[in-house]
């Protein structure tokens, strides 16, 4: 179940980026899914959800996400979102774009102390 391993990931990652800026809470974490990261993103909320619940920090904290669509390149000259057989020439073109998964901002709390 890869979708545990990414929640789990985005967990780890916002909480140590918490704790290394003094955060007292951390209010929301933001993520871009690749289209073909082969990953659900509906599953990833709630297993974030589950993994952070017990944790202070994380009190009502969110995952907000973003599908990011596949964007392709062919030596042949297209570009697209054609993913399988370029249009053009009938090769496979190559994604530049699309199966990524990345957390892409952390808002936390901290004391004004």
């Amino acid at each position: 179940m890869h979708e545990y391993t990414v929640a789990y990931d985005i967990y780890a990652t916002a909480r140590r980026a918490a704790l290394e800026n003094a955060a007292t809470r951390v209010k929301k974490i933001s993520a871009d899914f690749g289209e073909m990261s082969m990953i659900n993103p509906e599953q990833v909320e709630f297993l974030f959800s589950a993994l952070s619940e017990e944790d202070e920090l994380f009190q009502g904290a969110v995952l907000e996400y973003r599908n990011i669509p596949v964007k392709t390149e062919c030596p042949c000259g297209y570009k697209g979102d054609e993913k399988y057989v370029c249009p053009n020439c009938g090769k496979l073109p190559k994604i530049v774009e699309g199966r990524e998964i990345s957390v892409t901002n952390i808002e936390i709390e901290v004391d004004d102390e």
